[in-house]
């Protein structure tokens, strides 16, 4: 059984943890569940755990202050919709950054690392959490232009100015906010996805990535579904019935 600790004050958050806790392989015992700075102090003091979910942003204060008090010897999973964080958070026992709103596809490869360190034995713990922070301290830096390459010619767009990104029949196009659009050397919307900041691109469909900026409408679509207005566009870009909850969430941060 795989104690785990979710430090969350928000409750639909802490609920969705439960959810896609509940749906792993493995035996999982939540044993607190924490909204608070104070209490996650007195908490942790007295128990041993496996695992903690931690968000960063609590009532009472940042997470850091329980970590700065409290010697934790197992693995931390942060949580926030915040990005500038990242550091603080791999200075402490942090192995995974899981930036809001995450899918259950990225909380999998989180537990899944989480996984393979509890493998290696608490001997060996703290030995490889220091490689992750060394190797994930490099930083993240988010790319700020995409290189177009047109004729003979090439110049540089500044993702500023993407209101979102299309695939196209295998094709991957850049669409500026006025009203133009650009064919990409990246081969998938995955790819463009892992480079360009979380809080300010959305993910859809299978086949859009929209700028959070030049949302200039959103409307319900269908029962499970919403239509995206976007800046000097016509046409609106349609959620997918499986992302329009996450969207919403992201949307509103």
């Amino acid at each position: 059984m795989i104690k785990t600790v979710l430090i969350e004050d928000e409750i639909p958050a802490r609920k969705k943890l439960i959810r896609f806790l509940n749906d792993v392989e493995e035996s999982v015992e939540i044993i607190a569940e924490i909204d608070t700075v104070e209490a996650a102090i007195t908490f942790l003091k007295t128990n041993q755990v496996d695992i903690i979910f931690s968000d960063i942003e609590l009532l009472d204060g940042k997470a850091f202050e329980i970590y700065n008090n409290v010697e934790v010897n197992c693995p931390i999973i942060f949580t926030t919709a915040y990005d500038k964080f990242w550091m603080d958070a791999f200075e402490t026992n942090g192995i995974e950054y899981l930036l809001k709103p995450y899918s259950f596809t990225r909380f999998q490869k989180a537990w899944s690392k989480f996984l393979r360190l509890k493998k290696t034995g608490a001997s060996d713990l703290v030995s490889k959490l220091s490689n992750l922070i060394h190797n994930t301290a490099v930083g993240i830096a988010y790319k700020k232009r995409f290189i177009i390459n047109s004729n003979n010619s090439s110049f540089a767009l500044d993702i500023d100015k993407i209101a979102f990104f299309s695939a196209e029949e295998g094709v991957i196009f850049a669409h500026e906010t006025t009203g133009k659009k650009y064919l990409l050397t990246e081969n998938t919307l995955v790819s463009i996805e892992s480079q360009i900041d979380p809080n300010e691109f959305f993910k859809i469909n299978r086949g859009q990535l929209v700028a959070k900026q030049y949302i200039e409408k959103i409307e319900r679509y269908s029962k499970n579904a919403l239509s995206i207005k976007i800046i000097n566009y016509k046409t609106p870009l349609i959620t997918s019935q499986s992302n329009t909850a996450s969207f919403g969430e992201w949307f509103q941060k």
